[in-house]
């Protein structure tokens, strides 16, 4: 018998109650198989008895895994691979009962935690610091968290408006020539903004907010001159902002309100790469108490699996 076979343990759960079992365990399984591949388990049953097989850390995460979401099923909440993955980043984070409140983000439609220990941080420097920067590539959860934790504090009251902003460098012209009002004209920029939006919110609420300026789009350019007081701001696509663009935006900062900033230091699009706003601020402001960083890298990537293995290729690349 292989080493490999001597470490597989197996352990037996009994649930209570049939009927809340098809939920638990999905259509066609589904749930059962997504459990078992972030496990690295594997899982059998027989009515309402349940196998599981693996290393033994595998198997007891797997199995206070199951007992949760089966508790969460009779409440008749709706058991999906979001939830289980949920599930798995509260036991391999360590996230404790006692801090789970400052480690998830409420928003109408979903609850939002950390998937990742640099997640985890990036939760604690939006509760902890005035102004975040956030660099990273695509896929990391930037912009999604910030936008969660902007809804967050709007919908408790802590703020009164969220300020969503991105410089529209990828234009190539100026936003007067383009079409449209400013919305429009803004809209193609702040696309990933939108459908961060859409998932947190019902699609009525972020419509009416839209209209009545609670939540506003602000492209850059337009920041200037203004204080902004009791507000959430979000920039995003910060790396082609200019130097002084960066400098303008951050003293914008007024009381009772936070600053999320959201870039990716490989896809900068201005002309000289040493004119980027990001990565100025990033030698230059890290010794400022107020102002927290967090780098959030390949292993961080939240999207597909195979994100993280094209990214990963792309810089190997970009390092020979």
């Amino acid at each position: 018998m292989s080493d490999l076979i001597k470490r597989i343990d197996s352990l037996d759960i009994e649930f209570d109650d049939n009927n809340i079992l098809s939920s638990l365990f999905g259509v066609d399984d589904s749930n059962i198989q997504i459990l078992e591949k972030i496990n690295n388990v594997k899982i059998q049953y027989r009515g309402n008895k349940v196998k599981i097989l693996g290393q033994k850390k595998s198997i007891n995460e797997t199995k206070n895994t199951l007992i949760n979401l089966f508790e969460e099923a009779k409440n008749g909440e709706e058991i999906d691979e979001e939830k289980i993955k949920d599930k798995k980043s509260l036991y391999s984070l360590d996230i404790k009962e006692e801090n789970q409140m400052d480690l998830f983000i409420q928003t109408k439609k979903r609850k939002i935690i950390p998937r990742t220990e640099n997640q985890k941080q990036y939760f604690k420097l939006l509760n902890n610091k005035n102004i975040i920067f956030a660099i990273g590539p695509a896929g990391t959860g930037k912009t999604f968290i910030a936008v969660a934790k902007a809804l967050s504090e709007l919908q408790a009251g802590n703020v009164n408006k969220i300020i969503l902003s991105r410089p529209a460098v990828e234009a190539g012209e100026k936003l007067g020539f383009l079409p449209g009002d400013l919305k429009e004209k803004v809209d193609p920029f702040l696309r990933p903004i939108y459908d961060a939006l859409y998932s947190m919110l019902p699609s009525e609420q972020v419509e009416k907010k839209l209209a009545n300026n609670t939540i506003e789009i602000a492209p850059i350019a337009f920041m200037r001159g203004r204080t902004l007081e009791d507000c959430f701001i979000i920039l995003d696509e910060a790396q082609n902002t200019t130097k002084i663009q960066m400098k303008m935006f951050l003293t914008r900062l007024g009381k009772n309100s936070k600053m999320v900033i959201v870039g990716d230091n490989t896809q900068i699009d201005l002309v000289s790469k040493k004119e980027s706003g990001l990565i100025d601020a990033s030698k230059k402001l890290t010794k400022i108490n107020d102002i927290g960083f967090i780098n959030l890298l390949e292993k961080d990537v939240i999207r597909h699996d195979v994100v993280k293995k094209i990214i990963n290729a792309y810089e190997k690349t970009n390092n020979l």
